[in-house]
């Protein structure tokens, strides 16, 4: 488990993480969402003890990682696949991680195995694609067999096929009992995997909820209408006390009135339907509109 109680980190003037509070529990994924500036990255930093913060606390089963006595048993982490000398090989670099935590070689051999890279492991690192560093990077993250793991847009690099093991893999050690921390932007992905959501911006908390709530709450709740009667039709919507976004030539997006309330108008007025459904909002359209006021860079010219 990991806890995070009150966590500031200041540089200088800047105000990276502000007084954020929440819990990565054993047995579920909780996806880390922010957007870029959030102080996601900072924030994993102060849980893997890399860096100090300026108040409050992160503990990794109840302890700081400043006194763990063997730090790939408590936790395993992603953060940069890249942070390999080039000339090693991959087996080596694992075989030296273990030495430096007391861990058995066989586990060299497991963690290889598991992610894949057991064919290739005798060949310099800096040969190795983005995929396989990435992977070589997962294999570091769990030798130590660990109950947490921290992870910084695992899926990075990874082919289609590498995603689907990726999220398998993140799924079985949730289901082993582990507590997965999963940060990425790959909002589909996401959706797809975690149990649970802490979304950050400017570095406070703005949600700390599941997924399934995450995006009740957040749901646009919107009747999506489709008519070769649509811009009749719309103005008998709004007389109802709809509201309605033209959407095309015959789709219509209505809030205010559910589907049965805009079926039974359509009957009552002889409108011919071809389309009557629920609009479903994805995660990427909930943290959208939740981090709007949040985002720190934005392409948007209107945004300034």
């Amino acid at each position: 488990m990991i806890e995070v109680h009150g966590l500031t980190k200041r540089y200088g003037e800047v105000l990276a993480v502000d007084d954020l509070s929440f819990t990565v529990r054993p047995g579920e994924v909780t996806g880390f969402l922010g957007p870029n500036g959030a102080g996601k990255s900072t924030t994993m930093r102060m849980v893997l003890g890399l860096d100090a913060p300026t108040s409050g606390s992160a503990t990794v089963s109840g302890r700081a990682m400043a006194v763990q006595p063997t730090p790939l048993k408590a936790i395993g982490a992603l953060l940069d696949a890249g942070a390999v000398l080039p000339s090693r090989s991959a087996y080596h670099h694992l075989l030296a991680l273990a030495a430096s935590n007391g861990l058995a070689r066989r586990r060299v051999d497991v963690v290889l195995e598991e992610v894949g890279l057991a064919q290739v492991a005798r060949r310099a690192a800096g040969t190795y694609s983005l995929g396989m560093k990435q992977r070589l990077g997962i294999a570091a993250a769990l030798l130590g067999d660990p109950p947490v793991l921290v992870l910084d847009e695992p899926l990075n690099g990874l082919d289609p096929e590498g995603i689907v093991w990726m999220r398998g893999l993140m799924r079985r050690m949730a289901a082993e009992g582990r507590a997965v921390l999963m940060s990425s932007h790959l909002m589909g992905e996401i959706e797809l995997t975690v149990d649970h959501l802490v979304v950050i911006g400017r570095g406070r908390l703005i949600a700390d909820t599941s997924m399934a709530g995450f995006i009740a709450e957040h749901s646009a709740r919107e009747v999506v209408v489709r008519s070769p009667r649509a811009e009749a039709f719309s103005r008998r919507l709004t007389g109802a006390g709809a509201t309605v976004q033209t959407a095309g030539e015959d789709r219509l997006l209505v809030s205010g009135l559910d589907a049965s309330q805009i079926g039974a108008l359509a009957a009552a007025g002889g409108v011919e339907l071809h389309e009557l459904a629920l609009r479903q909002t994805s995660l990427e359209d909930a943290f959208m509109a939740l981090t709007r006021d949040s985002v720190e860079y934005s392409a948007d010219k209107d945004a300034a």
